[in-house]
């Protein structure tokens, strides 16, 4: 049986870091503010819907798989649409793991 090569390795520690911020800067969010985060601030306009914007691209794997787990419990959502939001949640958290772990690369220099 053949291992992981590098390329897969970085695939999955993104990933992770990815669901790993989201629940932390979710958490945080909600922490401060009393208040879970929530696509549906982006309708408020205006300079908080600005401000908005980057909390949500960085929590968006948080709140599409809350979302998904709810409205499959209480609205009984098909499985393909929970099939489908966990594939698009993995993606925008395998992009935004991507992309912050190499911020910090940069960083480190």
């Amino acid at each position: 049986m053949a291992g992981l090569d590098a390329g897969q390795i970085d695939a999955f520690k993104a990933l992770f870091f990815g669901f790993a911020l989201a629940g932390f800067v979710a958490t945080g969010f909600q922490l401060l503010t009393n208040r879970l985060p929530s696509f549906s601030q982006l309708t408020q306009g205006g300079l908080r819907a600005a401000i908005s914007v980057p909390l949500l691209m960085t929590t968006a794997p948080f709140i599409i798989l809350r979302n998904t787990i709810r409205g499959r419990r209480f609205e009984r959502r098909s499985v393909f649409f929970v099939w489908l939001a966990t594939v698009i949640a993995c993606l925008w958290s395998l992009a935004a793991g991507k992309a912050i772990l190499n911020i910090l690369a940069t960083v480190a220099g």
